[in-house]
């Protein structure tokens, strides 16, 4: 087995969750899949004890349950359980945008404008891959930029369970174009350094998200 190592700065335990988080995420690993220690260490070429941490993080944002001696599972994802995390996102995602439009410097403005463009032409083009490539790094940058480690400890865990719900509903019962509309909204807002505005269209977004939520519910009924 050829060992695989992080290409830039992060920890091994931080490149094993990258990759065994992608597998859960995409689904290649679904609802249900059993997972061990040592097959992902031999499926992906990193060391057990680095799958060891990312497998103990994974169980912490409720992406996996551990079994005792057997490994563990991937966990399912319950529609109704969303809402939930729906109440809590709104009000760290508000505070995470406000702070942003507030910090925002002159780079970082210029990055949510370009972003802005970015999920712009994702709307037009209707491209779900162009906007979850946007919307990594718009995450990313939201919560660099807002610079409060409680939020981005609070919001790690969120964000993973909203992107898993994402892969499984969303090609289905979601709005592409409006999506990306919205969160156009709050780059641009935070490139204009306009707090109130960028906290409105956080609240938009959520409220579409609840929206979405709620049409998958039905849907599924």
């Amino acid at each position: 087995m050829k060992t695989r190592t992080p290409s830039g700065p992060e920890s091994k335990s931080q490149y094993a969750y990258r990759l065994i988080e992608e597998l859960i995420v995409t689904l290649e690993l679904p609802p249900g899949t059993r997972v061990t220690e040592a097959g992902l260490s031999e499926q992906l070429g990193i060391g057990r004890t680095p799958v060891r941490e990312a497998l103990q993080r994974l169980a912490r944002e409720r992406s996996i349950e551990v079994l005792p001696r057997s490994g563990a599972v991937v966990t399912n994802i319950d529609v109704m359980d969303h809402f939930k995390l729906i109440e809590v996102r709104r009000g760290l995602e508000r505070v995470i945008a406000v702070r942003a439009a507030r910090l925002a410097g002159p780079i970082a403005r210029e990055q949510f404008a370009d972003l802005k463009c970015r999920f712009e032409r994702a709307c037009e083009a209707e491209s779900d891959t162009d906007f979850i490539a946007a919307d990594r790094q718009f995450n990313k940058l939201l919560v660099d930029t807002a610079d409060n480690v409680y939020a981005a400890d609070a919001i790690a865990p969120l964000q993973a369970q909203t992107r898993r719900f994402w892969y499984l509903y969303f090609t289905r019962f979601g709005d592409i174009p409006r999506v990306c509309a919205l969160h156009a909204a709050i780059a641009d807002a935070v490139a204009q350094n306009a707090e109130e505005k960028a906290g409105d269209a956080s609240d938009r977004l959520l409220d579409y998200v609840e929206e979405y939520t709620r049409k998958t519910l039905h849907a599924l009924a």
